[in-house]
């Protein structure tokens, strides 16, 4: 479904002794966004009847529902020029307007845990994110997660929207995450995840075969039960549905398996494991979406042990392109796979040959 919402102006006023040269330093990013912002937004007609706080969260989402809630109720975020309650209902055609101070994310706590940084330089991070890792604290998780580590190694990322975390991976994934470290970075690396300019590859194992590689294009909403999952929708017109598109091929074959290398056209949560197991072709250890694991037949001991205890899904972000927000070179970076799946496969290749020596 087509999103109508229609962002007009995006404005932060910075201090006006404050040169582009030291804007774009980190020393003067927390007093530069410490200025007022200010955003103008013109609802669609795909979230026409949603909540007012439930809209801003779309049409804002560079701020925090709670931050965008704290603004509503102060005023600060207007509907038509006029002060609304959160919950109230709006239609397309509104024009939401936010005109704000914003203050450095002073929720979220530094720690000061190690983390895998790929490439780093004065305005953005390339990080090798590990298995069991939440990107973002939460409702009852506040501490251990990727935020409060890079708060830690760059504590003016604090000032930036969402600390400067610009797109996510699932907890249990793994590889390639990009972080923003100045203002003029996080503008960019936005910019370029909505024009579909960056480049994301992921390797995955999946359950079953492809003949040949293809393109999966299926919508996708939150599931209407388990609202923690996603799920494809039923209609690309449903509310809620949004484009969901990547393209696949096959990387390594298997009898009863497929490693695949996908590529992400849009970034839907939970995209790739939706999608394959709508096809049919679940992720290895995905018990969210597979949740009944069922042996083989004819596998052996050690492979059906090797499925069965795969501890999450086997996913992978290997490879991460973009342009660099300030010199405009093309920047690629890969990550090999963590142990465990490379472990995986491995128990697959055993697999083969040790059917084709019987």
């Amino acid at each position: 479904m087509k999103n109508n919402t229609m962002a007009k102006t995006t404005k932060i006023t910075k201090p006006s002794n404050l040169a582009s040269s030291d804007y774009e330093n980190n020393d003067s990013l927390e007093s530069a966004l410490s200025e007022r912002i200010e955003h103008t937004a013109i609802i669609g007609a795909d979230l026409s009847g949603l909540r007012f706080d439930q809209i801003a969260a779309k049409v804002f989402p560079d701020y925090s529902r709670g931050k965008l809630q704290t603004w509503i109720n102060s005023g600060e975020l207007t509907v038509n020029g006029k002060t609304a309650k959160t919950r109230q209902k709006l239609f397309s055609g509104a024009e939401l307007r936010l005109s704000a101070e914003f203050s450095p994310v002073s929720e979220w706590q530094a720690e000061d845990k190690p983390i895998n940084i790929v490439f780093e330089d004065e305005h953005l991070l390339v990080i090798n994110k590990a298995d069991n890792c939440v990107v973002h604290p939460a409702p009852g998780l506040q501490s251990g997660t990727l935020v409060n580590s890079i708060l830690a190694h760059c504590p003016s990322n604090a000032a930036l929207p969402r600390a400067g975390i610009v797109h996510r991976l699932d907890k249990d994934t793994t590889g390639l995450i990009m972080v923003a470290k100045s203002l003029i970075a996080h503008t960019s690396l936005v910019r370029q995840l909505q024009a579909r300019s960056v480049s994301r590859i992921y390797r995955a194992v999946v359950r079953g075969t492809f003949i040949s590689g293809g393109t999966i294009d299926a919508a996708m909403a939150r599931h209407p039960s388990a609202r923690t999952k996603m799920a494809v929708a039923s209609n690309a017109n449903s509310h809620g549905a949004k484009p969901a598109i990547a393209h696949y091929r096959i990387a390594e074959r298997f009898q009863h398996h497929n490693e695949l290398t996908i590529k992400l056209e849009t970034g839907r949560t939970h995209q790739i494991r939706v999608h394959m197991a709508h096809l049919k072709r679940p992720l290895v250890g995905d018990k969210t979406y597979n949740p009944r694991y069922q042996k083989i037949a004819g596998i052996s001991e050690t492979l059906d042990t090797a499925l069965r205890s795969f501890p999450r899904q086997a996913l992978h972000a290997f490879e991460l392109a973009f342009d660099h927000p300030v010199t405009e070179q093309r920047c690629n970076f890969q990550c090999k796979a963590p142990a465990d799946y490379q472990q995986l496969i491995q128990s697959l290749r055993d697999e083969e040959n040790r059917q084709n020596d019987e």
